[in-house]
């Protein structure tokens, strides 16, 4: 008869069996997940969930155009996609009247009150979907009134006007705000060189300057300054400032790819009386070409660029063989060449999309870097030389953004003056991961070297300085909807963690504060919310559980993990995401492949830290 130590001990080996057991199955249903999803040319475009704020934007665009230019809205079935917005908005509103910003999200003051605008502007003119009781709509001013209408949406975005100006613009078009309550935004200042930007203290994000310009020329147009001598100024630089406009469209029509800001751009325009402008007609064709099929529309076409590397660093030495130089040609291709047009960064970087709307930043470069020397193990050594020449210009190109803090922004160098411009924790930590991969494994293959440990240094002295007492790093672009001030400590603390572990640091003070935190907020269910008692989500406890199993610490917590994550994945819910990613500001949405690149990230680590 064994004793009790053995029996205890034969009875934990075979709780193990079973649970890897069940991790390989899962791990398995992930991996071909991912074939059924990748497209012809081996890479994933995602899917994003559809947006009410993009829908009402996107037909508050459309009516303009109908309003002001008849002969181009007869170039395209404008009345019947409006009719169809309408009629999925009436279709997605939420209980107390108000609407978020994807399905799944809670009511929010700004897209309830462009929503509210779009109901109003229309009513009547485009068919039965248009055509609401006043009692229905009365639940919604019901809501905006209790939120706090105007103010709130003003509070919401504090000193950033990057999207509280466009709603009350949007308003302010349907007749619901007054031109009052719309500010003026400097359009004249984008007549200066670009890389002068930083210093103008611009009242906009850097990524929003075509709203800037379109809601500046309509402001100026609908109610001009009082003081002459500004008047004149602005009359006299609006022709330029339109161009610099057009310059900076790209060849889709859409900026940034994003139907929010392609739509303000386009209404402010067309009530600017614009409407015959050539963006105009640019910018119709892509908010044309990006409707979904039931009457809806995304903030974005696509993030391809972003989660097709995050499929390849989830899956790494597991990506079937055949998809190998595919992607990596592809991956290849979609580098920045030249001087961006828009931003006047430098070339070597990469951005979230393989479309020409998109614009080189400081976290899909670092993907993808990390993803390109993951399939460099896999390729003939005649590659190796144009593959690290390759990750060499993403390297300069991310030391020649890092800010002055020792961290890294978005987009472009030096402008923090705003939240959405500046240094970010998480941002910052996938940077110094891609440096320190640099650093071991191209590094001392390149004839002319160049050492990155001074810019680690500072990037890691951000960090630190950049982290909470209890532990916690917040992400810029990740949020989650239950949490205080919408934050999520979960995604920000596990991205952070892992350039820690990645440069051998995972014993260090802030390390181990950060890893204590993820372990004290996993939820007795066995998965993580972004926050302390929030609901749990496949994408955040991916992430967390990732990070945990990566550090080979707290088997107990992984093995809890892991069992919940393959009950949501035995049930179907890889195909069920949830909001946790931010754009343009605070406007939330999810993303199909976040579920199954997180949780195949995870599963992976897990594997290997249990056997």
């Amino acid at each position: 008869m064994r004793s009790y130590n053995e029996h205890s001990e034969f009875d934990d080996w075979l709780s193990r069996m079973r649970i890897t057991s069940r991790l390989d199955h899962s791990y398995s249903l992930c991996k071909e997940q991912f074939q059924k999803l990748k497209n012809d040319q081996q890479y994933w475009e995602g899917e994003l969930s559809a947006s009410a704020l993009s829908t009402a934007t996107a037909i508050m665009a459309m009516h303009q155009v109908c309003l002001h230019h008849e002969q181009l809205a007869g170039q395209y079935p404008l009345r019947q996609l409006i009719a169809g917005g309408l009629d999925w908005l009436t279709k997605t509103r939420n209980e107390d009247g108000g609407w978020g910003d994807t399905t799944k999200s809670v009511s929010n003051i700004s897209t309830t009150m462009l929503v509210q605008a779009i109901f109003t502007a229309t009513a009547g003119k485009y068919g039965t979907a248009s055509e609401f009781s006043a009692d229905w709509m009365a639940v919604t001013d019901r809501y905006i009134d209790k939120t706090g209408g105007i103010a709130a949406v003003k509070k919401r975005y504090g000193k950033d006007r990057t999207f509280s100006v466009p709603i009350l613009m949007q308003c302010a078009l349907a007749g619901t705000v007054e031109w009052s309550r719309v500010s003026q935004l400097p359009f004249e200042l984008s007549c200066l060189p670009a890389n002068w930007y930083k210093w103008a203290q611009l009242p906009v994000v850097s990524y929003a300057l075509p709203a800037l310009i379109a809601i500046g020329v309509l402001k100026h147009r609908k109610q001009p300054t009082w003081f002459l001598h500004w008047r004149w100024l602005r009359n006299l630089v609006t022709s330029t400032s339109l161009k610099v406009l057009e310059r900076i469209q790209p060849p889709t029509g859409g900026y940034l790819e994003a139907t929010p800001l392609t739509s303000f751009v386009t209404m402010s325009l067309c009530g600017a009386g614009e409407a015959g402008h050539p963006v105009v007609k640019n910018a119709l064709r892509f908010l044309v070409d990006s409707a979904y099929e039931d009457g809806s529309w995304p903030i974005d076409t696509n993030l391809a660029t972003w989660v097709t590397t995050l499929s390849i660093n989830a899956m790494k030495d597991d990506l079937p063989e055949e998809q190998v130089i595919a992607l990596l040609n592809w991956l290849l291709d979609q580098q920045y060449k030249t001087v961006h047009p828009f931003t006047n960064a430098d070339p070597g970087g990469w951005a979230w999309t393989d479309l020409t709307g998109g614009v080189p930043d400081a976290d899909d470069t670092p993907g993808a870097i990390l993803a390109i020397l993951k399939l460099k193990q896999r390729v003939a050594d005649n590659r190796h030389a144009e593959i690290d020449l390759a990750v060499q210009n993403g390297v300069q190109w991310l030391l020649s953004l890092q800010n002055r803090d020792g961290g890294w922004p978005t987009f472009c160098k030096g402008w923090g003056k705003l939240p959405f411009d500046r240094s970010s924790p998480d941002i910052t930590a996938h940077a110094l991961r891609a440096l320190h991969a640099y650093s071991t494994e191209v590094a001392p293959c390149m004839p002319e070297q160049f050492s990155c440990e001074s810019a680690m240094k500072r990037g890691f002295q951000f960090l630190k300085k950049q982290q909470r007492e209890d532990g916690v790093w917040l992400p810029l672009w990740f949020g989650n909807q239950f949490a205080n001030e919408d934050e999520n400590p979960v995604y920000g603390t596990s991205r952070v963690l892992l350039a820690y572990v990645d440069t051998d640091q995972a014993n260090c003070p802030e390390a181990v504060a950060a890893h204590q935190f993820l372990c004290s907020i996993q939820n007795k269910e066995g998965g993580w919310g972004g926050a302390v008692d929030t609901p749990c989500s496949i994408e955040e406890t991916s992430l967390a559980l990732e990070t945990l199993a990566q550090m080979q610490t707290e088997p107990d917590q992984i093995e809890r993990g892991v069992l919940w994550l393959c009950d949501q994945i035995d049930a179907g819910q890889l195909s069920d995401p949830t909001p946790i990613g931010f754009y343009f500001a605070k406007l939330w949405y999810y993303e199909k492949m976040y579920p199954l690149a997180f949780a195949t990230a995870a599963l992976r680590n897990a594997r290997n830290t249990l056997r």
